[in-house]
């Protein structure tokens, strides 16, 4: 009787944590639907902001005051495409630009093909993970969890680690405001708190940036060495980390190839980002496309543009940075997906820094090794059994 009362409740404990799995999933699709029926709608939105331009004047193509209206010349037409500027005695000769026409060409490319492009990243982002999550299910610790634990982060290492990824959660968040917001919330808690939530999503996001290039800085220095590609990454690669397979765990030391491809994602996607971040903090001070191009061209034979002025380098820093955020978002999300749900046993790492010595060794072989070696059996602490029922 009581193997069966044990037998039961091991077969209705898994029953549960299926209906759990499907109940996550229906909840992730539909947290994903929301989102992308709220981006898409943001993104059509947007590239719906041009304005109408009236081809015909009720006057034969004159207006009041005696201006051209329709009725003016290609070449003046011409001049506008080509811009002008006046003169000022004002040290900030920049204030003498009267007509910039790049601006229109900024205005429709991040309103239109980023915008829109941007929220199916996201979505398709969301939309993989959910698919994962239902053919795969979670990555279970396959001999369950021991009563012991090694220590797989210091303190410091996850002060390094959360400063970065709590800064980063914040200014993605005000940065996808900005490019969405107007559009998605602003409909739905008014103008007037809208234009407050904004402000101070500005002040968040301008300051927080400087603990986020902290943040980057500290890991890179922390890990770089362990992120360096070696020759059981390829094995790893091959085998898919064991991701897609049970019963499957390829060697690995403390960052297998999947992480080291998240950490030079981060650490270079993040440097891109704060130097076009850097230029929008403290405009007209930098030329970094300007020497790009240059350095591009004269080592590929590129004809990129050069000479760009302060307002162009602005543009590009604008379009650059939505793009390279929108980039590290989707990222991001992957690897909040397998350090949280997506792995049992693996938010232990960076909550506690302790995690299940059955989960190291079936993840992190190699690395397991190389703490025994180093530390002996004094690196593996003994927890509390849990009481069976009575």
């Amino acid at each position: 009787m009581a193997m069966e009362r044990v037998t039961g409740g091991a077969a209705a404990l898994a029953g549960a944590r299926r209906e759990t799995s499907w109940v996550q999933l229906a909840l992730a699709l539909c947290a994903a639907l929301v989102l992308a029926l709220a981006l898409a709608s943001g993104a059509a939105a947007q590239q719906g902001t041009a304005p109408e331009v009236e081809t015909q004047s009720p006057l034969g193509g004159t207006v009041p005051g005696n201006t051209l209206g329709a009725s003016s010349d290609s070449e003046m037409w011409r001049a506008v495409r080509q811009g002008t500027a006046g003169s000022v005695s004002i040290p900030d000769q920049k204030a003498a630009t009267l007509v910039q026409s790049e601006g229109e060409l900024w205005r429709s490319v991040r309103n239109g093909p980023l915008a829109l492009y941007a929220s199916w990243a996201l979505l398709g982002m969301i939309v993989v993970l959910c698919l994962f999550f239902a053919i795969r299910g979670r990555v279970r610790i396959e001999h369950g969890r021991s009563d012991k634990t090694i220590t797989r982060f210091a303190a410091f290492e996850r002060f390094g680690h959360w400063l970065l990824a709590s800064s980063f959660i914040i200014l993605a968040l005000t940065g996808l405001n900005v490019m969405y917001g107007r559009y998605v919330l602003m409909p739905v808690i008014g103008a007037e708190a809208f234009g407050a939530v904004t402000m101070f999503g500005k002040y968040l996001h301008n300051y927080l940036a400087f603990a986020f290039m902290a943040g980057l800085a500290i890991i890179f220095l922390m890990w770089v060495r362990h992120n360096l590609p070696d020759k059981t990454d390829i094995k790893w690669i091959l085998q898919g980390g064991g991701l897609f397979s049970k019963n499957l765990h390829p060697p690995a030391k403390k960052f297998n190839a999947g992480q080291k491809m998240i950490f030079w994602l981060t650490i270079l996607g993040g440097l891109s980002v704060s130097l076009s971040g850097w230029s929008l903090l403290f405009p007209y001070t930098t030329h970094f496309f300007n020497d790009t191009f240059v350095m591009v061209n004269g080592i590929f034979g590129t004809s990129l543009p050069t000479g760009l002025s302060v307002l162009q380098e602005q543009q590009l820093a604008s379009l650059w940075h939505a793009i390279m955020s929108v980039f590290l978002i989707c990222v991001i999300i992957a690897h909040i997906y397998i350090g949280s749900i997506g792995m049992e046993g693996a938010f232990d790492a960076m909550g506690s820094g302790e995690v299940d010595l059955n989960w190291a060794r079936e993840h992190h072989s190699l690395w397991v090794e190389e703490v025994l070696a180093r530390q002996g059996e004094g690196a593996v602490k003994t927890t509390a059994a849990p009481q069976p029922a009575e």
